[in-house]
């Protein structure tokens, strides 16, 4: 027997039966992987996971080429985590201030540093509950670095997953709770796909599926995608 759709409290649709939804991400995910061969993280952290960790905290209302141009000052200043955690605040904000939000960013880097050297020896965990007990991390950054450092999954809900997954119809297209959206796309992603898929999409919203200008009738995806079919009607 098919699984009932989940519904909100008022019954609304919330996303798709389990059957439908694999077989929506099975074409989505082969389409992808056709266009983007390679799935990096944008953010340029040269295989060293405390500097993903600092890098997404800048990213936040930042573009990742900003951040990559910023940190190379950054990190030739502060080189190892141990230089950044215990780097005075306003010395980081003058380098970091063209990512926007200097202070409350330098600020949350450096006690991000100093968890790592303290209280984790050096490591970026992996564990969801100890990295959102550091500074300026939320459920993205966790995602991001349980999937890319630790490889172990990992939903990242920036804007461009929320948009284009509900544009492609996993899920209402007005529904942007990265949360909710995330408990939803979590089982319909292999947990061993989750980080390329990420990337993908995020690449995917860059070159074609942008918030503003729609490129619904050059899309690859029309065929599948509910927006695009929807544009065709």
């Amino acid at each position: 027997m098919e699984e009932k759709k989940k519904t909100s409290p008022k019954g609304k649709r919330l996303s798709l039966s389990s059957k439908k939804a694999a077989e929506l991400y099975n074409k989505v995910s082969a389409e992808l992987a056709h266009l983007y061969p390679n799935h990096e993280c944008a953010l340029e952290y040269g295989g060293h996971p405390w500097r993903l960790v600092v890098m997404a905290r800048l990213s936040a209302q930042c573009t990742d080429a900003r951040v990559n141009i910023v940190c190379r000052e950054l990190f030739e200043k502060y080189p190892t985590v141990e230089s950044l955690a215990y780097a005075k605040v306003t010395d980081v904000e003058s380098i970091v201030k063209p990512c926007g939000l200097y202070r409350m960013k330098a600020s949350d880097i450096v006690g991000e540093c100093r968890d790592i050297v303290e209280r984790f020896d050096g490591k970026v965990p992996a564990d969801m509950d100890a990295l959102l007990s550091m500074p300026g991390v939320g459920r993205k950054i966790a995602n991001l670095i349980m999937g890319d450092i630790h490889g172990m999954g990992g939903v990242v809900c920036d804007t461009h997953f929320m948009r284009i997954c509900g544009r492609l119809g996993f899920y209402p297209e007005e529904l942007r709770d990265p949360t909710k959206i995330e408990r939803l796309m979590d089982p319909v992603i292999p947990k061993d796909e989750q980080s390329a898929f990420c990337h993908r999409i995020v690449q995917f919203g860059r070159d074609v599926c942008m918030a503003r200008g729609e490129t619904c009738g050059v899309c690859p995806m029309k065929d599948f995608c509910r927006k695009g079919m929807k544009k065709a009607d």
